[in-house]
This record gives C-alpha cells, sequence and structure tokens, in this order.
C-alpha cells in the first residue's frame, strides 16, 4: 500500500493516478471525499480526516510501504512560517507513530537556504527536522523549480488586462517545471524505492526558461500572440496578491521569495540528466489553452 497526502492536488493526484495504474494500492488521504471521487472511481481506498490530526496520520500511515508527505497550502494563513512548522511537526509525529521507513517530501528548489527564500524557508525548517527526528527512515526529498501550473493564477490578469505579469523578472531564466513531470518522478521511485538515508533529488524542467518566454509561449496557445509579460514594482504585486485574498504573511513571503530569483541570491543547482524533466513550455501550454477557454 501506498499513502499519499495532498491526493487533491496536481502532484498528489498524479501519484496516486501513476500507482494505480501500475496495479498498485493506494490510500488517497485529503480533507474532503467529494475531491478524491475520481480517484476512488480509478481503485484508490479514500480516507477523509483532517491534516493537522496525527493520530489520524499515524493511523492511515501505518503498513505503508512508502508515504508521499506534503505541507498543505494554505494562502489565507496569518504566519505562513508558523503553518510550515506546524504542518511539519504533525507529519513527523505520524511518521513516528506509524513506524513507516520509506517517505518521499514535496520540498522545493531554495531549500537548502534558511531564510531570504520566502515560503520555502519553511520547507528548509521542514527538511532538517526530519533529518533530526526520523534518523531510521529513508527519506527522498524532492526539490521542484517553479510550477508552470502557476500560470493559471494569471488566466483572470490575461483575460481582464490583456497581459501576463508578476514580480519576478520577465528575462531571467530559471527552473520551470510541468506538475504531471514530478508525480511522474515520484511515483516511479516510490516503487523502485531506489535511496537510502536521505537523498536529495532536485527537478528542474527541461531546460531553464523566461516568463517572457512562457507568456509568448501561452499567448500563442490562447490565440493572443502578441500578449506580453510585465514585471510589477514589489508593493505593486503585493497589493494584487492580497486583493486576490491571499494573506500578508503568505504575499510577503512570495515577494521575499520573487527578490531573491531576481537578485540571484537563492541557489539553482547544476542542470544534469538526472534532474532534467520533459514536459516543455511550449507543451504545458496547451494545457493552459483548455484551462483558459473552460474560465
Amino acid at each position: 500500500m501506498y499513502v499519499i497526502t495532498g491526493a487533491t492536488g496536481k502532484v498528489g493526484g498524479g501519484i496516486a493516478e501513476r500507482l494505480l495504474k501500475a496495479g498498485k494500492q493506494v490510500k488517497a488521504i485529503a480533507r474532503s471525499k467529494d475531491k478524491l471521487a475520481a480517484l476512488a472511481n480509478q481503485g484508490a481506498q479514500i480516507t477523509e480526516g483532517n491534516m493537522e490530526d496525527a493520530v489520524f496520520l499515524a493511523k492511515n500511515f501505518s503498513g505503508a510501504e512508502c508515504v508521499f508527505l506534503m505541507v498543505p497550502p494554505n494562502l489565507a494563513a496569518e504566519d505562513i512560517g508558523a503553518h510550515y512548522d506546524k504542518m511539519g511537526e504533525t507529519l513527523i509525529k505520524a511518521m513516528k507513530e506509524s513506524g513507516v521507513k520509506s517517505a518521499i517530501v514535496l520540498s522545493s528548489v531554495g531549500a537548502d537556504m534558511p531564510k531570504g527564500n520566502g515560503p520555502v524557508a519553511g520547507l528548509y525548517r521542514f527538511e532538517q527536522r526530519i533529518n533530526a527526528a526520523l534518523p531510521d527512515v529513508d527519506v527522498l526529498f524532492l526539490r521542484p523549480g517553479y510550477f508552470m501550473e502557476n500560470q493559471f493564477a494569471s488566466i483572470p490578469m490575461i483575460k481582464g488586462m490583456g497581459i501576463n505579469g508578476g514580480a519576478l523578472r520577465g528575462d531571467l531564466a530559471f527552473p520551470q517545471i510541468a506538475t504531471r513531470d514530478i508525480a511522474e518522478h515520484a511515483a516511479a521511485r516510490m516503487q523502485k524505492k531506489d535511496w537510502k538515508g536521505k537523498v536529495v533529488q532536485d527537478l528542474l524542467g527541461p531546460r531553464h526558461a523566461t516568463m517572457d518566454e512562457a507568456t509568448a509561449a501561452l499567448g500563442k496557445a490562447i490565440g493572443k500572440p502578441d500578449l506580453k509579460y510585465v514585471q510589477f514594482p514589489y508593493d505593486q504585486a503585493l497589493q494584487g496578491m492580497l486583493g486576490a485574498g491571499i494573506s500578508k504573511s503568505v504575499g510577503e513571503s512570495f515577494i521575499e521569495m520573487n527578490t531573491g530569483f531576481n537578485e540571484g541570491t537563492i541557489s539553482i543547482p547544476t542542470r544534469t540528466a538526472a534532474n532534467t524533466t520533459a514536459t516543455t513550455v511550449d507543451q504545458f501550454a496547451q494545457s493552459f489553452a483548455q484551462a483558459y477557454q473552460a474560465s
């Protein structure tokens, strides 16, 4: 049995689907069963419960060959750092009580740094706590780059303003990855269990790409070949996030992360064959176009 937290998300759900297609037993955990109906129809055992309840999680982790762990996002968190710390401690306690000896953890590029990286600092602390608290558990930390799917949040801006934009520099080349590739890698590794101890695996997409390039690909796919990317001043970008319902703590952490990327203070791993994934920005743009038309 493989246990997946965050099974309603792109990564967790993608892992579950791939394992089910491989004929594996899967238990999908989320806060709402309704959102797990598609996985249930594919044969997954679905479990609804409070992700902040370590006893609930431990009970459902027990007996698993491997568990996929992730801190669920909370864009409304009053203190994003406290959210990461509380959820991280809960997941670690559940792992201890369950006795499971193998896990894959969704982390991020930049999780080698304790500060100056926005919300990723919470993942740095999560990784460090796992290393200290679970010495006898084999853990694979996945550190992917910027999710291409983050562009879905720009659909209202593109439709309403005719531009794509954000706090990142438009000419900054950095790793962008499709979540399907993260799910593909994680599902394959879960079945192989080919790591021992604590191992970091960077995942960087097919190549470094700029927001200018990504926006051009999106524009072409949705029939707006002149679509441009605009870098917003940090204060304007923050106000836009607050207007969209994101908390001040989360918004400020995103600005700190974007500043780190823009100024080169967040380290980008060296690209290798092992951390290069398949889906290109142009290929992702086709999925974006479907979401754009459906919105």
